[in-house]
């Protein structure tokens, strides 16, 4: 089986030359031998005429067609008998039928029955079945044997029409296999894609939170430690908490992109989680109210919790990097009929006021991108008097 389909390979590859041994061929066995008994010189034109064009019915199939069509005429009026090269008619006629345009198939078929006929009439008599003689076996005999000519050349266009027909429906799978090809690469790459947008939203939530508590606490530590030294401890422990748990939430997202399965089955930040990061960012010194109104009607997705505990995160991030000295905040989560909503207020200047607020711009875009997700949408925006709000909601079906 393999040799056979690298032998149809093969062949597939090279149509010019595999036409040119054909031809080669049938030359040798049908053309040779009249040119050997050949009496006159028109017998000779006829007989290379009629082969010789075989060698391109593939690549110009409707030339190779008129030429044998030509020699056939010329026969014809130069009452030249038929001869072996005659059947380069029927593959003359099977090529125009499998390789060429639609018009010359059907106009080869046409002319291929009237030469046939006219070819009939022109040497029936040579054999007593002239249909202008009026004898009574003769003419349904001419009639029997016509049939059967036109049968014939009917057949040999039907083969290469199916031929036709079978080749453009590969091409036609062929196509549709390299289109289906082509939208798969594109789709992982869609795909791979939003896997780099996610990571490099979970990379900024991690490190932007993580670093603007350090940065905080660092910077509280040196200015109290001037005044109460006992202050500096506490507040490297909470630096070093901080940078600890930072380095856990890497460590997971970094197992997850390594495959590590221990790594990738720990547990997510959900809602749950909130409480903790309050925490957190109090201990940074950043002062913060967390309040919950309402019972869940159902869970929320766990992608939809984390979604939620990220909005949480970045937002307090901005709080703490964009609002001020002094500032606080506060944090509410409501349950309604329709899903959760989350509010985050601070009372500083705001991510607006500051000048560096670049990084909190693109914050803002990822939460939204985010939420959106999940079919909630999100806004954000200064308050009149002061200070800087974050209203994000999520209902309970995931898009």
């Amino acid at each position: 089986m393999d040799l056979h389909h690298r032998l149809a390979r093969v062949l597939r590859a090279h149509p010019g030359r595999v036409d040119f041994v054909i031809m080669a061929v049938l030359f040798l066995l049908l053309v040779t031998p009249t040119l050997i008994s050949a009496f006159r010189p028109i017998e000779m034109v006829a007989a290379v005429g009629l082969v010789l064009p075989l060698a391109w019915r593939r690549s110009q199939p409707v030339l190779a067609a008129g030429l044998i069509a030509a020699v056939s005429v010329l026969q014809i009026i130069f009452y030249v008998w038929p001869q072996p090269g005659q059947v380069a008619v029927l593959i003359a006629l099977y090529a125009l039928a499998a390789y060429a345009p639609r018009w010359a198939s059907l106009g080869g078929l046409a002319v291929a029955s009237v030469g046939c006929f006219a070819g009939l009439v022109r040497y029936s008599a040579e054999f007593g079945i002239s249909p202008f003689e009026m004898r009574d076996a003769s003419l349904p005999l001419f009639v029997v044997i016509a049939v059967l000519v036109q049968a014939l050349v009917l057949l040999c266009w039907a083969f290469g029409d199916l031929a036709r027909n079978r080749r453009l429906t590969l091409r036609a799978l062929e196509d549709r296999a390299r289109r289906l090809e082509v939208e798969r690469q594109q789709e992982r790459d869609l795909a791979a894609a939003d896997e780099r947008s996610h990571i490099a939203r979970e990379m900024h939530d991690i490190v932007a939170h993580s670093l603007s508590v350090i940065i905080t606490q660092a910077d509280g530590a040196r200015y109290a430690s001037a005044q109460n030294a006992a202050v500096a401890p506490a507040t490297l422990a909470t630096i070093a908490e901080t940078g600890r748990a930072s380095l856990r939430e890497m460590r997971r997202l970094l197992g997850v992109l390594r495959g590590d399965e221990e790594a990738s089955t720990r547990p997510l930040p959900v809602l749950t989680d909130i409480p903790t990061l309050i925490e957190t960012v109090q201990r940074a010194g950043l002062t913060t109210s967390y309040t919950v109104k309402g019972t869940s009607r159902r869970e929320l997705p766990a992608g939809a919790e984390l979604t939620a505990y990220r909005v949480v995160q970045e937002s307090l991030t901005n709080v703490l990097k964009h609002a001020g000295p002094d500032a606080r905040a506060v944090v509410e989560q409501a349950w309604t009929p329709r899903g959760l909503s989350l509010t985050i207020d601070d009372d500083g200047r705001g991510a607006g006021a500051d000048p560096l607020s670049v990084g909190a711009e693109q914050g803002i875009k990822g939460m939204r991108e985010r939420v959106r997700l999940y079919d909630g949408n999100l806004a954000a925006g200064a308050q009149t008097g002061g200070g800087y709000r974050i209203e994000a909601f999520i209902p309970y079906t995931e898009a």
